[in-house]
C-alpha cells in the first residue's frame, strides 16, 4: 500500500478562520515497499492519492506538555483532558484538540500535543474532502533527527516541561534552559502577512515589545528537546541569538530542511553565531523528514479525528453514487427477473394441472372432486385393472407367482409358511431348507427384492420392478 507524506504550512494567526486556505504543499509519495515514486509541491486538489496519508504538522501550531493523567479511558479521558491543561493555555481549553503520545515517559507522565480544534478540523476535513480517507498527523518535532553524543547520553532525564504561554496563537513562551541537548531545524522562510510582535523579552533587545522589521525575512524554526517540542518564527539575523538563549548551557544541533521544491534559502555549510556558541548547520533532506514521520507512532488524529476510511459522509456518498446506483439497478433487475420467471413457471404449472384434470375427467367422468390428478388417475387405473381380473404388481397372487418362478432348485414343499401384509411377503422355510446363493438373483430377475430378516430368519420379499 502506498503512502503520501505532506508537510503542512503553519497557521497564520492574523488570518481569520473563514479565510483559511492551504497553499501548495511539499509532498513525497512512497510505494508499498518504501521506495520513492514521486516528490514535489502541489495544491491539495492535485496531491496524488495513496492508501495512507501522513501529515507533518508545524511545531508553531501546537503546544506539547507532559502531565500525569487520570486513570480513565475513552470518552471520559477526552472529557478530562481540558481540565489537565487549562492552566497552561491562554485560549479556552474546550476549543483545543488534545492528543496523547502512546509511549509513556519516565515518572508516569504522558506527553500531550495541544492544537487548535478549529484549525485541525479544517485540515482533516479538507483532506477528507479531497479523497484522502486514511489520515495520520505527526508533529514535525517528532520527525527531527536525534543525534546521541557522549555528553548527552551522560546527562539525566529532563524535568517537566515549562508551560508555553500563548503557543496556540502563534507566539511560544520562553523555554527554560536545561541539560537536554537542543535539536533545531530551519524549515524555510515565513510568508509575512501582517506585522508581528515579539513578546518575549529574552529574545528582544529591550524589555518592551518591539515591532519587527517586516522587510527582513523570517525563518520557521522547529525545536526538539527530548520528548518536548515547540516552534517559532524568528528573523534570519536573530537565529543564532535565539538558539543561544533557548539552549542555555546545552549543546545545540541545527538542521536545515533541504530537498524542497521552490528554491528555499540555504544556510547549510554556514556557521550561525550564537554568543559564543558555534552552531553548524547540517542539511536535513525532506525525504528523511518524511520517512521519520512515517516511522513516528505519535498520531494526532485521535478521538473524534480518528481515521475511519469506512465512515460514510457526503464526500464518500458523492464518490460512490454511481456504484450505488448500479447496484440498486442490478438488484431491481434481479428481483423483477425472478418474479417474471416465477410467474412463467406458475402459468406452466397451472396449464399442466388443467390438462391432467381434463384428462382425468374425460377418462373418469364420475370423479366429483379433483385434488391430485396424477395420483387419482393411478388409483382409478388400478381399480379398472382389478375389475378386469388383472393382477396388480402389488397383489399377493402376483408376488407369490413370481416367487414360485424364482425358487429354482428349492422344493415347493420346503416352504413352511407365507405371510402377506403391508404389500410384502414373509417366507418361512422349513428347518433344513436353505435357499441357494442364486435365489436373490432369481428374485431380481422376476421383479422382486428379497432379504433376510435378522430377527426372525425369514425372507422378506417385496415388489421391486413393477411387473
Amino acid at each position: 500500500m502506498s503512502t503520501l507524506i505532506v508537510l503542512l504550512p503553519p497557521r497564520d494567526p492574523a488570518v481569520p478562520s473563514q479565510e483559511w486556505q492551504l497553499p501548495e504543499m511539499p509532498f513525497v509519495l512512497l510505494d508499498k515497499s518504501g521506495r520513492k515514486e514521486r516528490a514535489g509541491r502541489a495544491a491539495l486538489a492535485f496531491l496524488p492519492r495513496a492508501s495512507t496519508t501522513v501529515l507533518i504538522v508545524a511545531a508553531r501550531d501546537m503546544l506539547m506538555l507532559a502531565a500525569v493523567l487520570p486513570p480513565v479511558k475513552g470518552q471520559r479521558l477526552k472529557q478530562a483532558l481540558p481540565n489537565v491543561v487549562e492552566d497552561y493555555l491562554i485560549q479556552d481549553a474546550q476549543t483545543c484538540h488534545i492528543a496523547l503520545d502512546p509511549q509513556p515517559i519516565p515518572g508516569g507522565k504522558r506527553m500531550m500535543a495541544i492544537v487548535d480544534r478549529g484549525w485541525f478540523r479544517f485540515i482533516v476535513e479538507a483532506f477528507n474532502a479531497a479523497g484522502h480517507r486514511s489520515l495520520r498527523a505527526v508533529p514535525v518535532t517528532r520527525c527531527l533527527p536525534t543525534p546521541m553524543t557522549e555528553a548527552a547520553a551522560a546527562q539525566p532525564a529532563p524535568a517537566e516541561g515549562v508551560a508555553a504561554v500563548g503557543a496556540l496563537n502563534g507566539m511560544p513562551a520562553p523555554t527554560l534552559a536545561g541539560p537536554t541537548p537542543l535539536v533545531a531545524a530551519v524549515l524555510g522562510t515565513v510568508a509575512q502577512t501582517a506585522p508581528a510582535i515579539l513578546a518575549d523579552a529574552a529574545l528582544s533587545a529591550t524589555p518592551e515589545p518591539t515591532l519587527l522589521d517586516t522587510t527582513e525575512p523570517r525563518v520557521e524554526l522547529a525545536l526538539a528537546r527530548g520528548d518536548h517540542g515547540e516552534g517559532l518564527a524568528v528573523p534570519l539575523s536573530a537565529l543564532g541569538t535565539t538558539l543561544a538563549a533557548l539552549a542555555g548551557e546545552a549543546s545545540v544541533t541545527v538542521y536545515e530542511l533541504t530537498g524542497l521544491p521552490g528554491g528555499e534559502p540555504t544556510l547549510a555549510g554556514e556557521a550561525v553565531p550564537a554568543h559564543g556558541v558555534h552552531v553548524g548547520v547540517a542539511p536535513l533532506p525532506f525525504e528523511t523528514l518524511a520517512r521519520n514521520a512515517l516511522a513516528s507512532r505519535f498520531d494526532l488524529c485521535q478521538f473524534e479525528f480518528e481515521s475511519r476510511p469506512w465512515r460514510l459522509d457526503r464526500a464518500t456518498l458523492r464518490r460512490l453514487r454511481v456504484p450505488i446506483a448500479l447496484g440498486v439497478v442490478a438488484l431491481l433487475v434481479a428481483v423483477v427477473g425472478a418474479n417474471i420467471q416465477w410467474m412463467t413457471l406458475a402459468r406452466e404449472r397451472d396449464a399442466l394441472n388443467a390438462q391432467m384434470t381434463e384428462l382425468l375427467l374425460n377418462a373418469f367422468p364420475r370423479t366429483t372432486v379433483v385434488l391430485d390428478p396424477a395420483s387419482q388417475m393411478t388409483t382409478q387405473l388400478e381399480h379398472l385393472r382389478v375389475a378386469a381380473g388383472e393382477l396388480s404388481p402389488d397383489d399377493y397372487l402376483s408376488v407369490a407367482a413370481r416367487l414360485d418362478r424364482s425358487l429354482g432348485g428349492i422344493p415347493v414343499n420346503g416352504i413352511a409358511a407365507l405371510d402377506y401384509h403391508d404389500r410384502r411377503l414373509d417366507v418361512t422355510f422349513k428347518p433344513g431348507v436353505k435357499p441357494d446363493a442364486g435365489f436373490a438373483q432369481r428374485l431380481a430377475q422376476n421383479g422382486l427384492v428379497g432379504d433376510i430378516d435378522t430377527n426372525t430368519g425369514n425372507w422378506v420379499i417385496r415388489n421391486g420392478g413393477g411387473q
